[in-house]
């Protein structure tokens, strides 16, 4: 198939570019570059600079879209709530209408587990509440509404995929953000001394040894994941998942996988709680198992930090 991937300059989009191009596909890459890196787009993929709301001609001949290119740094959409709804949910609407200009009408959607909020219960389904507490996440349920819409009126074929927390690496691609919120990438920076220590919000939740609880889901993985979607779309539907390990890991098991596979003391400095953070975010993955067959492959906590560590330190 001919592809275009919208923001494949950056994290995640690079790696299911990566993939595409494995696969065979013709892959077309459009990033303004504005957090994503030219050296990021995998050789043999067609790159063009420009902004998703103006496509322009990287549509023509097109298939289908992967559309990544959003912002998203939850404490910049607080303060900055217009940039974020101009951009991800302005500019989504603007490549819909470009996309149905140019005939292409099947869409795979990177959406966001924060467009739950704070959950209920754990592990979450897709058909449980969605009360973001920021714009980013609100932005992005924005999007899915728009896309079930579109889906109805005008016969778009999409897939919404819910990320919770993305993290390794394939191969060279992996994360560089250059405001860094995530916590594996920021622990392991204590270990090649960019940071002095890492910080610890909270140590007296109701889990078992006190730190939040997050679902963790290999890159390569979720990319994976993408792949299978573009096999789902379907004309009329709006199909959502969740992606995730099943599982949760604590803050202070992803500190000490970290050591362990560093050899690194990574020292943890503990402090108060964020507010707004709940006990426990775990993904239930199963609709996504059940109809496309998607399973985490690297679940292991291990394996995701050992890959991420190897692609930053070269080792």
């Amino acid at each position: 198939m001919r592809l275009l991937v919208t923001g494949g300059a950056g994290y995640v989009g690079s790696v299911v570019a990566a993939q595409l191009v494995e696969a065979g596909h013709e892959v077309t890459v459009l990033d303004d570059l504005s957090t994503g890196h030219r050296d990021a787009v995998p050789e043999g993929a067609r790159f063009v600079r420009a902004d998703v709301a103006e496509p322009g001609d990287a549509l023509d001949g097109v298939d289908a879209v992967l559309h990544f290119a959003a912002k998203s740094l939850v404490g910049e959409s607080v303060e900055k709530p217009g940039l974020y709804w101009a951009n991800n949910l302005g500019g989504t609407l603007a490549l819909l209408e470009a996309m149905r200009d140019k005939g292409v009408g099947r869409i795979v959607f990177s959406s966001t587990a924060a467009t739950y909020g704070e959950p209920e219960r754990a592990p979450i389904e897709e058909s449980d509440p969605t009360r973001p507490t920021n714009p980013y996440g609100a932005s992005k349920l924005a999007v899915d509404t728009a896309l079930t819409a579109f889906a109805g009126v005008r016969g778009l074929a999409a897939v919404s995929l819910r990320y919770f927390n993305v993290a390794g690496a394939y191969g060279r691609f992996r994360e560089r953000h250059a405001i860094e919120t995530h916590l594996i990438p920021n622990v392991l920076k204590v270990a090649t001394g960019e940071r002095d220590s890492v910080s610890v919000f909270g140590a007296d939740y109701p889990t078992p040894d006190g730190t939040c609880v997050r679902d963790y889901v290999h890159v390569a993985d979720l990319a994976r994941a993408h792949l299978l979607a573009l096999d789902a779309l379907t004309p009329g539907e709006h199909r959502i998942y969740n992606l995730g390990s099943g599982s949760g890991f604590s803050v202070q098991e992803v500190i000490s996988v970290c050591r362990e596979v560093t050899g690194h003391e990574i020292p943890a400095v503990f402090g108060e709680r964020r507010p707004g953070d709940p006990a426990v975010l775990v993904a239930s993955s199963a609709k996504i198992q059940r109809e496309l067959g998607w399973k985490a492959a690297l679940p292991s906590l291990h394996d995701i930090v050992s890959d991420a560590w190897e692609a930053l330190s070269g080792k």
